[in-house]
Order: structure tokens, then sequence, then C-alpha cells
């Protein structure tokens, strides 16, 4: 299939929030596309779109996204604008969107994966998690990450502390919080690594499914967009995700309950560690497992039944103490 390509007078639209880290992800992409078809930056138009999420979570920035709508207030405006057609594709954080898109919507499209690592951040000269005193305030939006913390440090407090990375470390050096939490791939895309204290391993805090990928979102019928993403679409990251997703999936999962996972490539295998708490952090149940890539969604589904038939009931309670 032969695509109509854009060019300076039709642009193709790529559409996106309007934060630093959103439009950085939008340019990495036209930079791709203009890479892959040899076109200049102007055969591509970065459309921002403001959410209810972003008007929200000014208004609530000391609430629990739970409490304002949930993580699809920051996706609804920008696959309404795709399915009206007023923009031809659209860029997410992948850790950000629900598993199962809207209908005549599709995203199957990922950029090379980043660091999935989570970043430690401290101006008080605390190298890491363990050296932490008792009693220190750290500042984090994540339920996941809040969870993983208080299950390993249930003698440190945590506060809401939401909003871009600019706002977060801002709040920072105010002391809202002697330290908080951010993802490694957010910050070298804006090229500020240099402010993480440490990256912290999988092995002390598994990431949040899809953490470090760009996915982008296109309309079902849309035979340019099609063979446009194909050509810069990244198949490692993609087998990568159809583990985690599907494993996403099946625990019915969001940012609304603290899940963990991660897969990574081995040989021709797909190994795939998951990981659920209470939101309290109180209690931890993992499990990992490994099978041919070609099998990584069903790895995902078998890794999240094993271990919904270990939480007893009401083991996702949405409390933190």
């Amino acid at each position: 299939m032969k695509a109509i390509l854009p060019s300076p007078a039709e642009p193709l639209k790529i559409g996106t929030r309007g934060s630093p880290l959103a439009l950085a992800q939008a340019h990495e992409t036209r930079e791709r596309l203009a890479a892959a078809f040899d076109l200049p930056a102007e055969a591509f138009e970065i459309v921002v779109i403001k959410t209810t999420g972003d008007d929200r979570a000014m208004i609530a920035a000391d609430r629990p996204l739970k409490e304002i709508g949930g993580k699809g207030l920051f996706t609804r405006e920008i696959e309404a604008a795709l399915l009206a057609g007023s923009i031809d594709i659209a860029v997410h954080s992948m850790k950000d969107m629900p598993v199962c898109q809207p209908e005549g919507l599709v995203l199957d499209c990922y950029l090379p994966r980043e660091d999935v690592r989570d970043a430690f951040i401290s101006q008080q000269g605390v190298a890491g998690i363990a050296d932490l005193q008792p009693g220190q305030v750290v500042g984090t939006s994540s339920l996941r990450r809040r969870a993983q913390l208080l299950y390993r440090r249930p003698d440190l407090k945590v506060v809401e502390f939401r909003g871009n990375v600019q706002t977060r470390l801002r709040k920072l050096s105010e002391g809202v919080a002697d330290c908080t939490f951010l993802a490694m791939a957010g910050l070298n895309r804006l090229g500020m690594e240099s402010i993480a204290t440490a990256a912290i391993a999988p092995e002390t805090m598994l990431p949040a499914v899809a953490q470090g990928a760009i996915g982008i979102e296109r309309r079902e019928n849309d035979a340019r967009a099609l063979v446009m993403l194909e050509a810069i679409h990244d198949v490692p990251t993609g087998q990568q995700l159809a583990a985690e997703r599907a494993y996403l999936a099946e625990l019915d999962g969001s940012c609304e309950t603290p899940i963990a996972g991660l897969a990574q490539l081995e040989g021709g295998e797909v190994w795939l560690r998951g990981e659920i708490l209470r939101p309290d952090g109180s209690e931890c149940l993992a499990a990992q497992g490994r099978a041919p890539i070609s099998d990584a969604a069903a790895l995902g589904e078998e890794i999240a039944r094993q271990l919904l038939s270990r939480a007893p009931r009401g083991f996702f309670d949405w409390r933190t103490g």
C-alpha cells in the first residue's frame, strides 16, 4: 500500500497534550516520520489539545487522580479530535493509556522504549530510599509508587504530589516533600536526566506497565496513517507491550490501582514480572514467567490470573491509611 504523503501545504496533524514532556514526545514522533519519508518538518503540524484532566488537575492539585475522574480525563478530548478528523494521529505516554481504545481507533505503533526505571529525586542530599529517615515526607501522585514505598518503608509519610515535571520540582524546592519520584524516561526526553539523584532498579521498584514507551494512535480506516506509522513502529517495544498490556487488561487495572509490570526480551523469549499491592502498602503479591515472544499476550494473561488467584476479596480497595 502506498500512502499519499503530507506536505507543507497539507500537513499531517499530530495531536498531543501541551505539557513540555508531551510536546517532546510529539516532536520525536515528527522527527522520526520526517526522517522515514524524507520530508521537511513543515509537512507536519503539532496540534496542542487541552484536556479536561489538565483543567481539573490544576484545580485539584492536592487530590488523587481517582477522585477527579481517572486517567481517561487526559485522553478523551484528544481521541475525540482524532475521531472527528481534526487531527490525523495522537501521541501518548503509554503508561497513561487505558487498555481499550474507542471504537474506530487503533493503537499499534510504538517508538523505541526509553529507560523503564523510576528516578529518585532529593534536593537534600539523600542518596536513595534506604537512606530516608523515619517520618520523612515523600511526594508522589502514583498509587503504585505510594504502595511500593509504604510496603518497603511503612515508617515514611507520603503526600499527594501531582503535576508535570517542572511543577513537581518546584514543589520539592518549596519543601512540600523531602523527595519524590519521576520516570527516568521523561527526564531523558526532556534532557533533564541530571536532576535524578538515582535511578531505581526494577528489583527495588518494579515500574508501571508500559513505562518509558510512546504510543501513536490512529483512525482504523486511515490508510495513510497506517503506512506511515508502520515505518516508525519499533517491533521489540511492541512485543514487550503485548505482554504488559494483556497483563494489565486481565487485571482490569488502571492508574487507580497499584499494579506494576515489566516485560523484557531475552533471546526468543519474553520474561514478564508482575506485582500487585494493597493501596496502603500492607501487602504485595508478585509473580513472573517466561514464554516464546509469539505468546507474549498469553503470558501476560497467565501472570495476571496467577496474581488474581492469590489476592483476597477487596485486595484493591482504595484506601491509603
